[in-house]
């Protein structure tokens, strides 16, 4: 197989070390803002992504728990916390995670005749999404609500048996015709992302209001539901594209043609600031009513509503000290 890649290396050491434990049964318990192994009060986890046993002096990495407690070499380890995470390796290649392909194989697989692609079949259901709560509302500051809502217009759920979450993007009669998944592990390091083979990339991820004209398009779903979320808008139909080019937007122009304003919600840098002029253009040309609108700061939505919701967290204790 070779040795492992400096980013194949990142990927291992950035799981969750909490999650991992519960996985591998080692018993946790919380220690104020921490947590330790049960019976080892000495045995530290932090960040969820490092470790100590001051009492032997040892700690490191998930690479190094796993090599401590289950007395694994460190190929066996990266191996199995590569596993873990959702990605597989092939030989003489950087990994790949599972389903992913070269956007240019995408693009000929949409292409092709229905009954010669890669058949679509959606990931396993866990039977719970204890882990999408925990990870949309502790990670990605959401609400309780938000994400509720998305389930229940089975916009999302979480997999097995990587626990990631699937994003879903329907027709117009409600058959879903596109997936994406992304991991929740990405305390450090870089996270799985991608789509589901055999996906029809002319969909992305919507949620469209018959009763209203307007579009808020966004790159990512996560995005398109933290501003949901800030301004409290259930209303305005919603569109993530999962890229920067329109094909998907394209789709939902045609297959809902009352829709006449739209809203390029992009990404506040470089790529996304010149996609949403180019697009805001395009469709004006073509007789939509457009706008433009980035996030007041941070690089995306889903930024910018974390730093806000910090930030209020912070002043709570303030307000209450004054009263």
């Amino acid at each position: 197989m070779g040795k492992f890649t400096e980013e194949e290396l990142q990927i291992a050491k950035s799981v969750d070390l909490v999650d991992l434990a519960e996985h591998r049964n080692i018993p946790l318990k919380k220690k104020g803002r921490y947590y330790c192994v049960d019976g080892m009060d000495s045995l530290m986890i932090f960040h969820r992504s490092t470790w100590y046993r001051y009492s032997r002096r040892v700690g490191g990495s998930t690479i190094d728990f796993l090599m401590y407690f289950e007395n694994l070499t460190f190929r066996e380890a990266v191996s199995c916390l590569l596993d873990f995470a959702g990605y597989t390796r092939k030989s003489g290649s950087s990994f790949k995670p599972q389903g992913e392909r070269k956007e240019k194989n995408r693009s000929l697989e949409n292409r092709l005749p229905q009954s010669t692609r890669e058949p679509f079949i959606l990931p396993k259901k866990a039977p719970d999404c204890r882990r999408l709560y925990a990870y949309l509302m502790k990670r990605r500051c959401l609400s309780k609500e938000i994400i509720r809502y998305w389930l229940e217009n089975g916009m999302m759920y979480e997999s097995l048996p990587y626990h990631n979450i699937v994003f879903l993007g329907r027709n117009r009669n409600g058959t879903v015709r596109f997936a994406s998944q992304r991991g929740i592990r990405d305390a450090c390091g870089k996270p799985f992302k991608g789509d589901v083979p055999g996906n029809d990339k002319q969909y992305g991820v919507n949620i469209i209001n018959p009763q209203s004209d307007a579009l808020n398009v966004y790159e990512a779903a996560i995005d398109a539901m933290s501003d949901m979320d800030f301004r409290n808008d259930y209303k305005t139909s919603i569109l993530a594209l999962g890229m920067v080019s329109d094909g998907p937007l394209k789709k939902v122009l045609e297959e809902y043609p009352h829709i006449r304003k739209i809203s390029f919600c992009l990404d506040n840098d470089q790529p996304g600031r010149e996609a949403a002029k180019k697009l805001a253009e395009k469709y004006q040309q073509a007789g939509y009513e457009t706008e433009i609108r980035f996030p007041p700061y941070g690089k995306d939505f889903n930024e910018f509503l974390q730093r806000e919701r910090n930030q209020d967290l912070c002043r709570q204790p303030q307000e209450q000290k004054a009263r």
